[in-house]
């Protein structure tokens, strides 16, 4: 009698990250083009501008169908969002509801920028937890530092052939982490703090 034996799975588990910007896109692009092991979905296909209710339905959706969805959120954009609002619930206030939810759920990973996602990039050349009220001051500071002196939010600038934005940073990478790691928590009732949850997805 032959002896059935188990043959080890060799697909590779799937996992989704859901972006609305358009560097978010550009960056995780060049996550998959440089690191070619990954078995990484971008949702949606194109950047696309959703509430903050669409994104979570979206999200909630994909976590059927993938082992983890990470959700990349520039916060900035909902604090602006929320100062221009007029009428119906302000992004913040569903961002503050949802998210404790999403915190419960074992293959969603809700990963925050405060104020954007340049701050990761900061964190890259130094440890800091300063929150930076607007883009331009961040930028100046992120300029300061040679592989990015010359930064642009710009596609190309981000794809650019054998210097694309993360082979510019991934000799920094484990620092980026590090520092990132030694940040607090985000907390919905403190917004103002300086942050970049982006080592979670590493």
């Amino acid at each position: 009698m032959r002896v059935s034996r188990k043959i080890p799975c060799k697909c590779q588990q799937k996992f989704a990250v859901v972006v609305d910007g358009e560097c978010e896109f550009w960056y995780i692009q060049m996550l998959k083009r440089n690191e070619r092991s990954l078995n990484i979905n971008l949702e949606p296909k194109l950047p696309q501008k959703k509430s903050v209710a669409d994104q979570y339905n979206k999200i909630i959706e994909l976590s059927s169908e993938y082992k983890k969805v990470f959700w990349i959120v520039d916060f900035d954009v909902i604090l602006r969002e929320s100062r221009e609002s007029r009428g119906g619930e302000k992004p913040i206030h569903v961002f503050s509801r949802i998210y404790p939810l999403l915190k419960k759920q074992k293959n969603i990973e809700v990963i925050i920028n405060n104020p954007c996602l340049e701050y990761w990039y900061l964190l890259h050349f130094r440890q800091t937890s300063r929150y930076y009220d607007s883009y331009d001051r961040l930028i100046r500071d992120l300029k300061r530092h040679n592989p990015l002196s010359n930064y642009q939010k710009s596609e190309i600038f981000y794809t650019r052939h054998n210097q694309d934005i993360y082979l510019r940073l991934k000799p920094f990478l484990n620092t980026a982490i590090r520092n990132a790691n030694l940040l607090d928590d985000f907390d919905p009732l403190n917004p103002e703090t300086g942050l970049s949850q982006m080592q979670k997805l590493f």
